[in-house]
């Protein structure tokens, strides 16, 4: 797979000269589109501190989005720039995991590639456990089929041209029951050429913003079948002549987990299914977040819909969860909603994925 049309060649050029020569630090840009809001989480502070302040200072994000129990795991980081999430990661997934960075920008490639060294000795690694491939995510040759187990990706899936192509490149590398986790930027409209295809707009991650309707739409097109939100910030843009130029258009900040699970119901459906956490992820403690409205705590069961339950049982959070039941009986439509902790706790919960209360739908 390749980026051929014309107009996909004029954004990757865009998006390459923006982030590898016109950008020197995150203080250069127009919006905060692309920078991080908020102080990282609990589980991610301390390997960020690990990290080298030449990765930091020209590192560009709009979130954090690393999950929980990672611990071992192949990861692919999808536009990792100089490597910070990169880094991170190379730290909770252990000497025995092993991460990838894909990224298109040769100058922001450089920076991490220089400072490989450096953090394996920082984190008393016998041998580095990083990688770093120039390329496209659209074209995501390098990486094996089903071979990964976790895809993360931080406000760059916007920037692409072919979106289509970058979630059916992350559908085919990931192993049955692995995870998409992504930050990226969503609109509240889908945008006019004028707005989507002016290289300043897009290079500031706000060009390229889909509808997150839309979005999702696409990942389930490719088999991720039950999107949920973990995450959402509003983006503010503070430069007058982007602000006249979007006009009314709301911009938001949307951290989304997608499961690689054949057989996900199209809606929640209710099964009888009873899910209990049991306290055994380390980032979690006694309380574990699996979207915005599904809080679990330990030694508490959740009645949960046909979907969580696939999630927590057939994924790599599975040990850590005694869910009890089956599909083999159907006792009609989940009437979705948050779970009993989610309700008492709410956004005070102490949990590495922070979010915002939300009572809708599943799916």
């Amino acid at each position: 797979m390749s980026v051929e049309r014309t107009e996909d060649r004029d954004v990757t050029e865009w998006v390459a000269k923006y982030y590898g020569e016109t950008l020197k630090g995150s203080e250069d840009l127009a919006t905060n589109a692309c920078c991080a809001t908020g102080g990282p989480p609990p589980h991610v502070r301390g390997p960020l501190s690990n990290v080298h302040t030449d990765v930091t200072d020209r590192f560009y994000g709009c979130g954090f989005p690393i999950p929980d129990a990672v611990r071992g795991l192949t990861v692919v980081d999808l536009g990792c720039g100089t490597g910070r999430d990169v880094y991170i990661l190379a730290q909770l997934v252990g000497e025995e995991g092993f991460v990838h960075g894909v990224d298109m920008t040769e100058a922001q490639l450089a920076t991490a590639r220089e400072t490989a060294e450096w953090h394996r000795e920082r984190f008393g690694y016998a041998k580095s456990n990083v990688a770093f491939h120039q390329g496209y995510i659209e074209d995501l040759r390098m990486i094996e089929d089903n071979s990964v187990d976790l895809v993360v990706s931080n406000c760059v899936v916007n920037l692409s041209p072919r979106k289509d192509l970058v979630l059916a490149e992350i559908a085919r590398i990931l192993k049955p029951g692995g995870e998409l986790y992504i930050s990226d930027v969503v609109c509240d409209r889908r945008l006019p050429k004028d707005i989507a295809f002016d290289p300043l707009l897009h290079s500031e991650c706000l060009g390229g913003a889909m509808t997150q309707f839309d979005f999702e739409q696409l990942g389930k097109s490719v088999g991720f079948r039950d999107p949920r939100v973990t995450e959402r910030a509003p983006i503010t843009i503070n430069n007058d002549a982007i602000r006249a130029k979007v006009g009314a258009a709301r911009f938001e900040s949307v951290t989304l987990r997608m499961f690689a699970l054949d057989g996900l119901d199209a809606r929640c459906e209710d099964y009888g299914q009873i899910a209990t956490y049991k306290g055994t992820i380390p980032e979690a403690g006694t309380l574990f977040r699996l979207d915005d409205h599904h809080l679990f705590e330990a030694g508490r069961p959740e009645r949960v819909c046909g979907n969580t339950a696939a999630m927590l049982r057939d994924t790599r959070f599975g040990p850590h969860f005694d869910v009890v039941g089956d599909e083999s009986v159907h006792f009609g439509e989940y009437p979705c909603g948050p779970t009993l902790a989610h309700a008492i706790y709410g956004d005070d919960a102490t949990s590495s994925v922070a979010a915002s209360a939300s009572s809708g739908s599943c799916c």
